[in-house]
């Protein structure tokens, strides 16, 4: 188990951006930047033991400050869109930032995906790391201050370990989530198409075609969203069905199965190429599969790949989608005294 530190370049402002390498004792390695507290690279091996990074991303600094993908980042102060960039939160309403069309997404046009984060070397913990945010009030929109802790953990047991806290000085919606796009067959795939997923959801909620919301749970049977026994990616991605239309591939929330409170499992990704495994569990209520539908060829990414559509999957844990215009959805709003937490686990390995 090993942790190391070193320079990843400099801000446009003179802000230097340093790099963490967490090392487990098998030799899987996950590197993060103090900038947007992005993860950009994990490398694990495949069955024959080669090694390979299964993330999108850049090279350098300059990518990522260029890049609108928000590659491996900590999203926040709210995951995912909130309609119209408004919401009404005891009895006034707020107008936040519209950065995605006539909604707001993923924190707004300087989110937590786009600061430099400070850092703490994770105290005993020989393979870990922490960044903390403060988020002044009026930021993007939203009320109150927020104290924001995330820390990333690498076990001997090869799980990669997402903790988050928070605490708040006025009451505001909190969803954090994290933004890694995934693609086990390594940096030189071309898709993920192949990829094999099991969602354990019984439901996902739909959207309209501006990717808001409608309604409450809609049962997956019977549509292309059914990931519920291991089906591969592109195996009806295709499928001539509004909800794929929408956002031209997969963007939806899926609704846990959750007995209680504590993490669950939610979600099994498996390469058949190379045998790499990912199982995803969480204390979250939802998952939003994200296909890189946006994705188009003129991202240059790592070794000066040009991401195409479906280059990568991304599995973001998090409460759901315009939480705060939904009373009937799980409630995001964190106040005063109280505190945030979520934990996701990521466990690699080798499909039996």
């Amino acid at each position: 188990m090993g942790r190391a530190r070193g320079p990843f370049g400099r801000m446009p402002d003179g802000t230097p951006v340093d790099v963490f390498t967490l090392t487990s004792a098998g030799g899987l390695e996950v590197r993060a930047i103090t900038y947007g507290g992005i993860v950009v690279s994990v490398r694990v091996p495949d069955r024959a033991g080669r090694f390979d990074d299964v993330v999108l991303g850049h090279d350098d600094l300059a990518g990522y400050l260029g890049s609108p993908a928000y590659f491996g980042a900590v999203v926040g102060r709210c995951a995912n869109r909130i309609a119209r960039g408004r919401f009404t939160l005891d009895g006034r309403t707020h107008q936040l930032s519209v950065n995605d069309g006539p909604h707001h997404l993923h924190g707004g046009f300087r989110g937590f995906d786009k600061v430099v984060w400070q850092a703490d070397e994770g105290g005993d913990q020989a393979a870990s790391v922490g960044f903390h945010h403060t988020s002044p009030s009026g930021h993007e929109g939203y009320p109150g201050a927020l104290s924001v802790d995330v820390s990333y953990t690498l076990t001997d047991r090869d799980e990669l370990v997402f903790d988050y806290t928070a605490t708040a000085d006025a009451a505001t919606p909190v969803n954090l989530t994290h933004h890694c796009y995934f693609n086990l067959a390594g940096a030189a795939a071309e898709d993920v198409l192949d990829h094999e997923l099991t969602l354990f959801a019984d439901a996902f909620t739909p959207v309209d075609e501006t990717l808001i919301p409608l309604a409450a749970a809609t049962p997956v049977e019977g549509t292309p969203l059914d990931f519920r026994r291991r089906t591969a990616i592109g195996a009806r991605i295709d499928a001539d069905h509004p909800q794929l239309a929408h956002g031209g591939g997969y963007d939806q929330n899926f609704v846990l199965r959750r007995p209680g409170p504590g993490l669950v499992h939610a979600a099994r990704l498996f390469d058949p190429a190379s045998g790499r495994k990912l199982d995803l569990h969480t204390t979250e209520p939802g998952l939003q599969l994200y296909t890189g539908n946006r994705l188009d060829g003129t991202v240059r990414g790592k070794a000066g790949r040009m991401y195409g559509r479906h280059a990568g999957l991304c599995l973001e844990t998090q409460h759901f989608p315009d939480s705060p215009n939904h009373p009937e959805f799980p409630s995001t709003i964190l106040r005063p005294g109280g505190e945030y937490r979520s934990r996701t686990i990521l466990t690699f390995g080798m499909h039996p």
